[in-house]
């Protein structure tokens, strides 16, 4: 089934602001790439460019909160983020480096999408939610889960944005790598 021009543009705008920022990402170029018309944006968002993006952030938001929580209920952390950190350098690579976090574009848009930002940071706490609740599954104690989940979400944000920069995952697997110490250290035994 076709999808539809609202869906459309959500996840045209997902795309676009994932490569060129919220900033870099124009009306012309989400009509052209949604193939809908300039009054499509505006009956179905009326706020404009602001209330799409909000919208993209949100719908990228849950799928990526659905993601990490679909790796996390598949065993403990340590494999949640050998293959979050897998599916991240896949999305790097299958993008030839120009394509990141649209959560992070989102954060980054503040000026011009001020509720965007707003739904990026609810979509961090879920995300820290998500590996605190798993955190503590794998044994790591109540005191120390948030701080080391709030750890691994702004690692392996930081580390997507230097392998963007540095047009390699080198920096991914690195953090990958002692993310999963750090958590092994933490954890339990």
């Amino acid at each position: 089934m076709p999808l539809r021009a609202k869906d459309r543009l959500i996840d045209s705008t997902i795309e676009l602001i994932a490569s060129n920022g919220v900033s870099g990402t124009g009306i012309s170029e989400l009509i052209e790439r949604s193939d809908v018309s300039r009054r499509t944006i505006y009956v179905n968002f009326p706020g404009g460019k602001s209330e799409l993006v909000t919208h993209a952030a949100r719908s990228a938001g849950r799928s990526m909160t659905d993601l990490l929580s679909g790796l996390a209920s598949d065993g403990p952390v340590e494999t949640a983020l050998a293959a979050f950190g897998s599916w991240w350098a896949e999305t790097l690579r299958a993008s030839s480096f120009t394509r990141g976090c649209p959560t992070m574009a989102a954060t980054l848009g503040r000026l011009e999408a001020p509720d965007a930002a707003e739904a990026a940071r609810d979509t961090f706490e879920s995300w820290v939610e998500v590996l605190r609740s798993r955190l503590e599954v794998d044994g790591v104690d109540t005191t120390e889960s948030r701080s080391l989940a709030v750890t691994i979400v702004a690692t392996v944000e930081g580390a997507v944005l230097m392998s963007l920069a540095e047009q390699s995952v080198d920096p991914l697997d690195q953090a990958i790598r002692q993310l999963t110490r750090l958590v092994a250290l933490t954890s339990r035994t």
